[in-house]
């Protein structure tokens, strides 16, 4: 049989260029389906030993919380004076958040290209981001916008109206915007880049607790409130108030109808831990790591610290739902007697740990709930110890679930732990020495002995 080479020749070049036509079709749709995929679906993995690059778990619930659209408009030069495209920059930081709340929408703003927008915001800061959510906006200057700072002015917009703390004055109380160290104003600024408006309350000027306070805060006062003053304070709890009570082992001071309207059962003395015993005076440190199932303690990762600090207990027929909330001093005791640097238990008279130090009431009042918090002290918050551990944390947690925000007590975003590298001064001469002097003569040593053998081999 014979065949036409000429024909079969040009049947072959025609299969292969439909096999070619094919390939580059089927290879086109390849690329297209992979590029509708990357821009659809996006895989990360950080490797950072902290999450650095990740949104905590804290700042992914304020997000949560923002029922709504958010707008955030970056005021900045598009480029810096490096060159770097700072627009471009804000978008990447913001990503994260973006498909975190897929309705917040970002606009970039040059306030040289539009300096009437620029003015019209107010800026406080050159560079900043306005974020603005149900009519309310937050300014961060740009060069404070870390996942902290932005956090905290989603709780600051998320809470709202609700966010007005009194703490009572006039009687030589610590006070929530002092600086001396039994002061609580360390603490007091913490709450105010949380979002409350803070404002101290006197009794004896004031006609009523306004209604409008989300909660009161009592600290140990130095001198006896007066009778008037107590019966405005005793009204503001029969009518619902909520309130923050940190009681020392010092004594009322005329607050004792307030102790018998909770139900407080009050043991003299103060918790002593010999586990934790300082250089010299007696062991009054007492470690928290055992915490209730509770919205305000729930959550805490930490140890908390309680110096000074009492025992609290509460009746069981007083009305209210009560929650101990945190024992300490496991193998301590409430040491009654006089405090020395070695004190003993006494089992006729001291009380045997673990020692609750504080506690959550919770009753139904007309249509609302109230909320106390009752505190064995004041010191843990104080500005020498709010530091320590978890204090910080076990505060905010506190106001957010006294104020009703029961859903952003846990958000308090911690700095990653892998952003600072620390060599010691060995190390560092080893690291030089094999940088600096040892590769440079590996390679020098390398390249003199190929020299040779290639001049060898001529």
């Amino acid at each position: 049989m014979n065949t036409n080479p000429a024909k079969t020749g040009r049947r072959l070049r025609l299969q292969h260029a439909a096999q070619s036509s094919v390939f580059v079709l089927l290879l086109a749709a390849l690329v297209a389906l992979a590029a509708y995929l990357a821009r659809e679906y996006r895989f990360e993995h950080d490797v950072t030993r902290g999450a650095r690059n990740t949104l905590s778990a804290a700042t992914l619930g304020a997000l949560k919380q923002l029922d709504g659209p958010v707008n955030v408009t970056a005021y900045a030069l598009r480029q810096d004076a490096g060159g770097s495209n700072v627009h471009k920059a804000i978008e990447e930081r913001l990503r994260p958040y973006q498909r975190s709340k897929p309705d917040l929408k970002l606009e970039l703003i040059d306030p040289r290209e539009q300096p009437k927008l620029a003015a019209e915001a107010g800026l406080r800061s050159p560079n900043a981001l306005v974020i603005q959510y149900q009519r309310r906006s937050e300014q961060i200057a740009l060069s404070e916008f870390t996942e902290q700072g932005f956090a905290n002015a989603l709780l600051r917009l998320a809470r709202g109206a609700n966010n007005l703390v009194l703490w009572l004055d006039g009687h030589g109380e610590p006070k929530l915007d002092g600086a001396a160290n039994h002061d609580l104003g360390a603490f007091g600024m913490r709450l105010r880049e949380k979002g409350f408006n803070l404002s101290g309350l006197n009794l004896g000027i004031a006609q009523e607790v306004p209604e409008n306070a989300a909660l009161l805060v009592i600290t140990h006062p130095q001198v006896e409130l007066q009778s008037g003053e107590i019966d405005k304070l005793m009204r503001y709890v029969e009518r619902g108030g909520n309130l923050l009570w940190l009681i020392d082992t010092e004594p009322l001071r005329g607050l004792q109808p307030l102790a018998e309207k909770l139900g407080l059962v009050l043991t003299p003395g103060t918790v002593v831990d010999p586990a934790l015993a300082p250089r010299s005076g007696p062991p009054v440190f007492a470690v928290a790591a055992n915490y209730a199932r509770h919205p305000v303690v729930g959550a805490l990762q930490f140890n908390t610290l309680f110096p000074h600090t009492r025992q609290i207990a509460a009746d069981d027929d007083s009305g209210w739902k009560v929650t101990p909330l945190i024992d300490v001093a496991p193998r301590g005791w409430v040491e009654t007697g006089k405090l020395d640097a070695k004190p003993r238990f006494d089992k006729n008279r001291d009380l045997p740990g673990p020692v609750n130090v504080a506690s959550a009431f919770e009753r139904t009042v007309g249509d609302r709930e109230q909320r106390v918090l009752v505190a064995g002290g004041s010191h843990f918050l104080s500005n020498t110890f709010i530091g320590n551990g978890g204090n910080l944390a076990l505060g905010i947690a506190m106001l957010n679930w006294l104020a009703g925000e029961d859903a952003l007590v846990t958000i308090d975003p911690k700095p990653a732990a892998d952003t600072q590298i620390e060599i010691d001064s060995t190390l560092l001469y080893l690291i030089a020495f094999v940088v600096l002097l040892l590769l440079p003569l590996v390679f020098a040593v390398s390249g003199i002995v190929v020299w040779w053998r290639r001049r060898n081999a001529r």
